[in-house]
């Protein structure tokens, strides 16, 4: 067990207590894990608190790409489309784990966004922008070829298709592998902490926070020299909190996912196209399942639980029939869906939700608050860097403290300590040997070894020791190892926690959590004593993710 153990929640909140720290980073999605891993590698005392789970807001709910933003030169963003394209490659390095290279086909038919010189232009200008491996580097197809590679395309009209590498990843479990590293480096980290009030000193400069345990209700003070927002898509209400919410604020927007069974949506190559409208979608295929996202439209309503309306279904349906048109796919066919918000920063100049940069901003108020906003998934080390580069400026020039710089880009996060991607394919073959000696099939090793990564061998030891104590709960022991782990090393507290952001099997296996949740939720309970109350608001809350996920809103 280690301080990052649903059972030590006590002694985390006693240890950011304790002493004033160097840094404390609100937020626990990808921006504020990357944040905190880089403070503490440069010898900060850092600390982190979350609000709800680590990941569960924007960090759980992207199109799940570890992206570089293709779109984006269109908009003349060459700046972040050279820093994030080559960012990839650091991402999936670091953690081959959670980040695999998949190959993208963009098909451009007569009177579409794209044709074969702009595709073929804008391709190249890319590849050279993002530093792209000569393995990976694009390749254009006749329309015969890119047919060939995807015969579900729209045939009538078709004049070829690029073809080109992204990245895709678990948005979630790279978030709570960046963190895990963090942790492992010094970082004191909990969730369900959320930030009430700021303490200010004589000369109304922030020196702490106030922050409310959302579990036991009980109020916490933490002190730190630096404050970083990295609160999403709640900056600017901590802003306001600050009394700083002033210049630039956030325009929300949601991007809306479908799920569909494979059977029903039998996509053999991942595509990004484009709509009668001008948007651009992605269709991943993802082990047994197809999912295709994502809208762009400006959001006003509950931050905390985004959800699909049917018109966002309705759009991507009419999405998918327009490009793969022999699959008439119907609203019925959808096994899944999530919502998530981008935290973008408002533009005066643009009514398009589609048009606002991508780009990142650093704010500092008057009181020192450090507010961080805007940003990609994929840019989240660089952000880190930035965040950090600033607060190490500030020591120098107000203690005279030297730090040294950002010590991440060839760091790996959790799990990822597998000697790079080429090293991950060795490790894959090893453990796979392991599990069968175990009992475990092959295609489930793969699967948690691609989930757990270096640390799968926890896992294996678990399932080994505990097969008595799965039996007696009556849980899969596989599924009990998951769990195990995830109470005794990923801070996990609620249901949700576990078949959401640990597992993500609530968007892409949600039938695998119906038929798991009822044990899983009377093991956590006994685990981590919850009340009786709280097992049913911790139960309530999980049957309404899964109704969310399969019932879109009337709007």
């Amino acid at each position: 067990m280690t301080l990052f153990s649903s059972y030590k929640r006590t002694d985390i909140f006693k240890k950011l207590e304790n002493k004033q720290l160097d840094v404390l980073v609100i937020g626990g999605g990808i921006t504020g894990a990357g944040i905190s891993l880089d403070a503490t590698t440069r010898g900060l005392k850092t600390g982190l608190v979350e609000m709800q789970d680590f990941a569960a807001g924007t960090s759980s709910r992207s199109t799940k790409l570890v992206h570089g933003g293709l779109r984006y030169l269109k908009q003349f963003e060459v700046k972040m489309v050279a820093e994030v394209g080559k960012e990839r490659a650091i991402v999936y390095e670091n953690g081959p784990h959670v980040t695999t290279p998949e190959w993208m086909m963009l098909p451009f038919h007569k009177g579409g966004n794209f044709g074969p010189f702009t595709t073929n232009i804008g391709l190249r200008v890319y590849d050279f922008l993002a530093g792209v491996k000569k393995n990976e580097r694009r390749t254009m197809f006749s329309p015969e070829e890119a047919l060939q590679k995807e015969p579900l395309i729209k045939k009538e009209d078709l004049k070829g298709a690029g073809y080109y590498v992204e990245y895709k990843t678990d948005d979630a479990r790279l978030t709570i592998e960046v963190l895990k590293k963090a942790v492992q480096k010094g970082v004191t980290a909990v969730n369900y902490a959320k930030v009430i009030d700021f303490i200010y000193d004589n000369s109304n400069k922030v020196t702490g926070v106030v922050t409310q345990d959302e579990i036991s209700g009980e109020k916490h003070h933490i002190y730190a020299k630096k404050i970083i927002n990295a609160g999403g898509p709640w900056v600017d209400d901590l802003r306001e909190i600050d009394g700083s919410k002033q210049g630039k604020s956030l325009h929300l927007t949601k991007g809306a996912h479908l799920v569909f069974p494979k059977e029903l949506f039998p996509l053999q190559q991942a595509i990004y196209f484009d709509t009668p409208d001008g948007r651009m979608i992605f269709a991943i295929p993802r082990d047994n399942k197809t999912y295709v996202g994502t809208t762009d439209t400006t959001y006003d309503g509950d931050i905390a639980h985004p959800t699909l309306t049917e018109s966002d279904r309705d759009y991507l349906l009419d999405a998918i029939n327009y490009m793969f048109p022999s699959l008439n796919m119907k609203a019925d066919h959808v096994e899944s869906s999530w919502a998530g918000l981008r935290p973008l920063i408002a533009a005066e100049d643009t009514d398009n939700p589609s048009e606002i940069s991508r780009k990142d901003e650093i704010f500092i108020s008057d009181s020192g608050l450090i507010s961080m906003a805007g940003g990609k998934l994929t840019g989240y080390r660089k952000m880190a860097q930035e965040a950090i580069d600033t607060v190490v400026k500030q020591f120098k020039e107000e203690e005279g403290i030297l730090y040294s710089g950002s010590d991440t880009k060839h760091l790996p996060i959790a799990g990822g300590e597998v000697g790079g991607s080429k090293g991950f394919e060795q490790f894959k073959d090893r453990k796979v040997l392991e599990a069968k000696t175990l009992g475990i099939d092959e295609e489930t090793a793969l699967r948690i070894i691609q989930r757990y990564g270096a640390n799968v061998g926890t896992i294996f030891e678990i399932y080994q020791n505990k097969q008595d104590d799965a039996e007696k709960e009556s849980i899969d022991p596989v599924v009990f190892a998951e769990l195990v782990y995830a109470l005794e090393y990923e801070l996990t507290y609620k249901p949700a926690d576990f078949f959401v952001r640990r597992t993500g099997a609530l968007f892409f296996e949600i039938n695998w959590v119906r038929d798991h949740k009822e044990h899983v939720i009377n093991y956590m309970s006994k685990a981590l004593q919850w009340t009786d109350d709280q097992k049913v608001n911790y139960t309530e809350e999980l049957d309404q993710l899964l109704h969310d996920a399969v019932t879109p809103v009337r709007k």
